[in-house]
Formats: structure tokens, C-alpha cells, sequence
């Protein structure tokens, strides 16, 4: 037999003492371990701290009932462990996944070490088929509690991108999500919504920077095609992990050898609390099977997405971000955040010049010709290089999705319209027809478009009833198209004045945007 496996077989001492609870890294409890019993008949020395990404995990030395001999180079001792029971009951790699219906790859991982920090149901499942008996079975479990690697990991929880500008507003939305986030939140699945730069990835930055602050280990993945204004993390080998996550997330079909990134991404976070967000996600939802897995595999999990619809799956939180708030007719400018966003673009286009009283005013008709939508904000001052403010606010007003299209808030040539109008094709018929209705000056707003209409104009105008108005008036909020207001003691929603401007559009003109 193996001399290996034969001093594996052995055993002797008392059982695993349970670790006594300390303080780890910026304050977060982990589990430290008990020096080794003196009565251990085979013990290993006290070993390195696991490289475990994640602050909160178990590390340190601890006593062990069974353990082989010390593991070779690039192993790890529950790795050895697995590896010298599985050869003394004479199983293979396959034969020892099919008992514990876990993947071949699996434990390849944990015996090479490349699975440093198994989940305990994963630990559950192989000393079940193996058929470990108490004392080794215990050995085993502590064996992952320890996660003893090859030299020391980084003792920082990893950080998300970095934002080059201060964000402008959203402290409200910021401490929402981010209560909601953390470790003691209430929510596991957040997904931003909202039309195509009205700030979605700057808003997850801001929850992520602040989480991150607190202790928390930050993961980013930002999805294909999607460019964020941030500053992404070097760690390749992170990021290559996230990406194959992301790519087996979203597979037409589940892979035939099960979720093995799924796996990989559980063994590495285990039951550790952790954000990950996923920037940029499509609109239709991943496998319900694969989701499911991972939020199962990772009980610390909380996911943060930025999308441009809802995925409709069990658990998830919706949270609709609208443009930023602009004063109405006949209000000041102080303190709105749309004016101080506009004017800071301003300022960074027209550094030579303060704004004074009359660029003020000229500024807030501009915030409310774009809704205070962020992204339209940003392209629209870029024409100040160009402009003055009186004629910049003249051409919006004319006709504002034309001084929008050299300007993509994710960085592509004329892809904003491109993306609204995406958008209003995707749009059902019966959501359709209530926003053209919405467009329909009526004697409540005065026969001025975008002043907003109550339901009841809305079901006059389209005879339909409250609740079928009240489900498209959803879908139109959801998609970005349509904002609500709740003035003079009743809600009012309007078009978008982006949109109402690409509606306006001859077909030709729409199909030349694309």
C-alpha cells in the first residue's frame, strides 16, 4: 500500500477542538484555530495562512485527528488529505465525484490545491463518500477551516474600479442600496434599472466604494461592450474568473458538465460575505438553475446588477433609477442636483469664465429640456467649446436628440439614440399606445407637452381601465421612457423630452439613426 495512504488510515486523538471566535481583519469575526492536542498521535506543524482573497475566512494553524504526511509543494493539507483517503479505499478522481456528486474538476482542484477554501457542504459531500469515520472525518473539516496555501494572501478585501470624478448627488439612492447591501442588509439580488446614462454604473460605484469602506471585499465584472467611466482593476487572474462566471451566467444552454465556474467562484468566496457586481448585464436573465447555484453556493453572496431591464427572476430587488430632479417652472436652481451637475460640466468645458445669474437661469431651462437625465447633461455641455449658453439652450429646444448623437455616456459615436430607439421597439403594443397618448397634450398641462398627465387623463384618452393603465404605465417607467412626479397632491407622469423628440422623428430618420 502507499506509505501515504497508509499514515492516513491511522488514527488517533481526540477530535477537533471547535475554533474560538476572534476578530480578523478590519474587525470582521473569523474562526481562529486550537493548537494541536498532545495526544495526537500524528500532527502537522503550524503552516502559513491560507491565501484566501477574503477577509473573514478561518486561517491559522490547528489540530488535526488524521493527517497524511506534510503535502508537496503547490498541495494543500485537505487537498493531501482527500488525495490519501480516496487512494486507500482505492477510488479514482471520477469514481470519488460520482459518490459525492460533486465535479470531477472539483476535486482535481482541491487535491492540487488550486481549491483552497472548500464550502462545508462541499467537505460534507466527500467525507460522505468516503465513508470517513469521526476522528477523520473531523480532521477533514478542520483541515478546510485552516485552508493552509503555499504563503500568505492579501490581508485587503479587494476594491472595486476607481471613479476619476466625485459623483454629484445620489446620497439618498447611495445609503439605500448600500443598507440594503450590507453584510446585515435585507437584500441578496439588486438590480439597477434605468434609461441608458442616467448613471447605473456610477451609482453601483458609489454603493461599492462605500460597502468596500466598511470591510467589505468588492468583485467588478463589467459585461462585453459596456465601458464604464472608471479606472478597472489589474488582477487578471480575478477578472479572467468573473468573466468565464459571467459567460456561464448567460449560456443559451447549461453547460453539460454542470456550473464548474460557478464552482470555482464558490470554493474561492466560500461562505464569506462579499459584493459582487455585475456592470452593464444583458436584459434577459441568466439560468434560473445557474443563479440559483451560486446565491446556494455562496450563502454570503450579495449581488449588485446594473441593467437595462428587470430580469423577472424569484428574489430580485428592483430599483428604478430615474433622472436627477430639475426645478419646475418658476422654482430657483439652488440645489438642484441636476443644476449643480450641469454647471460642474460647465465649468470643466468653460474653465475661463464663472457662470453668473444669467448662465444660472440658462442652465436650469437646459436641466429641463433633458429631464436631468446625467449622460444627456455631459453631451449636451460638450457643445460648449462651440456654443454660448443662450445658443446651446436654442438648439436643445429645437431639437435636443441631434446634439446628442456624437456622444455616447458608455463611449460609442451616436449609439445613445441608437439604444432609445432599441428601447421603443421593444416596447409591447399596448405600453406603445399609452405613451403615444402620453404625448397628447391635454387641458391639464395647459396644451404644454412633457407638463405631465394624471391616470385619469390617461384612461380618458385611451378608455382604458385604472389597473390596465396602471401595468403599462409600470412597463413605460421601468424602461426609462416615461418619469413620475407627485406635485399638488396626485402623480403625473410625462414623456421624456429625449424621447418625445426620437418619437418625433420621421421613420427614415429613425432608421438612418441605426
Amino acid at each position: 500500500m502507499d506509505p501515504l495512504a497508509t499514515r492516513a488510515a491511522r488514527t488517533a486523538g481526540p477530535a477537533a477542538t471547535v475554533p474560538a471566535r476572534q476578530v480578523g481583519t478590519f474587525g470582521r469575526p473569523h474562526l481562529a484555530s486550537v493548537a494541536p492536542s498532545a495526544s495526537s498521535a500524528l500532527s502537522t506543524p503550524a503552516g502559513p495562512a491560507g491565501d484566501f482573497t477574503f477577509p473573514g475566512a478561518a486561517s491559522g494553524p490547528a489540530a488535526a485527528a488524521v493527517t497524511p504526511a506534510a503535502p508537496a509543494s503547490g498541495t494543500t493539507q485537505i487537498g493531501a488529505l482527500i488525495r490519501a483517503h480516496r487512494l486507500r479505499i482505492g477510488l479514482t478522481q471520477r469514481e470519488l465525484a460520482d459518490l459525492s456528486t460533486i465535479s470531477v474538476r472539483a476535486i482535481r482542484d482541491l487535491e492540487q490545491g488550486k481549491a483552497r477554501r472548500p464550502r462545508s457542504g462541499t467537505v460534507q459531500l466527500v467525507a460522505d463518500a468516503l465513508r470517513l469515520g469521526p476522528r477523520a472525518r473531523a480532521a477533514l473539516e478542520e483541515a478546510a477551516q485552516r485552508g493552509r496555501g503555499i504563503g500568505p494572501g492579501p490581508q485587503e478585501p479587494t476594491a472595486p474600479p476607481t471613479a476619476p470624478h466625485a459623483m454629484v448627488a445620489r446620497e439618498g439612492e447611495t445609503q439605500i442600496l448600500a443598507s440594503e447591501l450590507a453584510e446585515s442588509g435585507t437584500e441578496r439580488l439588486v438590480n439597477v434599472v434605468g434609461l441608458t446614462g442616467v448613471g447605473k454604473t456610477r451609482l453601483a460605484l458609489a454603493v461599492a466604494e462605500r460597502l468596500h469602506g466598511a470591510g467589505l471585499p468588492v468583485l467588478w465584472h463589467a459585461f462585453p461592450g459596456h465601458r464604464g467611466e472608471y479606472l478597472a482593476p489589474g488582477d487578471t487572474t480575478l477578472t479572467a474568473t468573473l468573466a468565464a462566471l459571467a459567460a456561464e451566467l448567460f449560456a443559451p444552454h447549461a453547460p453539460g458538465d454542470g456550473t464548474p465556474a460557478v464552482a470555482a467562484l464558490a470554493e474561492l468566496v466560500g461562505e464569506a460575505p462579499v459584493l459582487l457586481v455585475l456592470d452593464g448585464a444583458p436584459a434577459s436573465p441568466p439560468g434560473a438553475d445557474r443563479l440559483t447555484a451560486l446565491l446556494r453556493g455562496c450563502p454570503g453572496l450579495r449581488l449588485l446588477v446594473t441593467s437595462d431591464a428587470p430580469w423577472g427572476v424569484p428574489g430580485e430587488r428592483i430599483f428604478l433609477l430615474s433622472p436627477l430632479d430639475v426645478p419646475g417652472d418658476g422654482a430657483g436652481a439652488s440645489g438642484s442636483p441636476a443644476v449643480r451637475l450641469f454647471l460642474d460640466h460647465v465649468r470643466r468645458a468653460r474653465p475661463d469664465r464663472a457662470a453668473g445669474p444669467a448662465d444660472v437661469e440658462r442652465a436650469t431651462a437646459v436641466c429641463r429640456l433633458l429631464d436631468g437625465h446625467p449622460g444627456a447633461l455631459l453631451a449636451a455641455a460638450s457643445w460648449l467649446v462651440v456654443y454660448d449658453l443662450a445658443t446651446l439652450r436654442g438648439c436643445l429646444a429645437a431639437d435636443p436628440a441631434a446634439l446628442l448623437d456624437h456622444l455616447d455616456p458608455t463611449g460609442g459615436a451616436g449609439d445613445f439614440r441608437t439604444r432609445l430607439c432599441d428601447r421603443l421597439e421593444r416596447l409591447q403594443a399596448g405600453p406603445r399606445a399609452l405613451l403615444d397618448a402620453l404625448c397628447t397634450p391635454t387641458a391639464t398641462d395647459g396644451g404644454v407637452p412633457g407638463r405631465g398627465h394624471e391616470l385619469s387623463d390617461l384612461t380618458r384618452l385611451t378608455g382604458l381601465s385604472p389597473a390596465e393603465c396602471g401595468r403599462f404605465l409600470r412597463e413605460l417607467l421601468l424602461s426609462g421612457t416615461v418619469s413620475a412626479a407627485y406635485r399638488d397632491g396626485a402623480s403625473r407622469f410625462h414623456v421624456l423630452g429625449l424621447v418625445r423628440a426620437v418619437l418625433a422623428q420621421p421613420a427614415a430618420a429613425t432608421a438612418a439613426a441605426h
